[in-house]
């Protein structure tokens, strides 16, 4: 088992989780997180420090479609391990469903 970001990241990108990951699995896009499925532990203190419950096991991605895109998408994007702010319409975004449709695939700044 893994962790994987879900769809109640994009447009929010709360960072609260990356600062408790011990193995530094998470990657930052421009408007979302991703965990790096082969870096990840599994061991699921990541997934009660985001306030929007975007962080869930990949047992509940049956299709693995979320598996599959923070697999692809933690190649190509600079690795975080530090808390910064979130995005600035985080909270007007945290209780939209159905977000994939506005993910950007561009790469964040990371640790910078």
């Amino acid at each position: 088992m893994t962790y994987v970001v879900t769809d109640a990241c994009i447009l929010c990108k709360y960072t609260d989780c990356v600062e408790v990951c011990p193995v530094d699995c998470f990657y930052e896009g421009e408007n979302f997180l991703a965990i790096k499925p082969d870096e990840c532990i599994d061991c699921g203190v990541c997934e009660p420090e985001c306030p929007v419950d975007a962080i869930k096991p990949d047992t509940e991605d049956p299709d693995g479609k979320w598996t599959e895109l923070n697999a692809r998408l933690s190649e190509m994007w600079p690795n975080i391990t530090r808390a910064k702010p979130a995005l600035p319409d985080a909270d007007n975004y945290a209780e939209v469903d159905g977000k994939l449709d506005k993910l950007s695939e561009a790469p964040g700044t990371g640790d910078e």
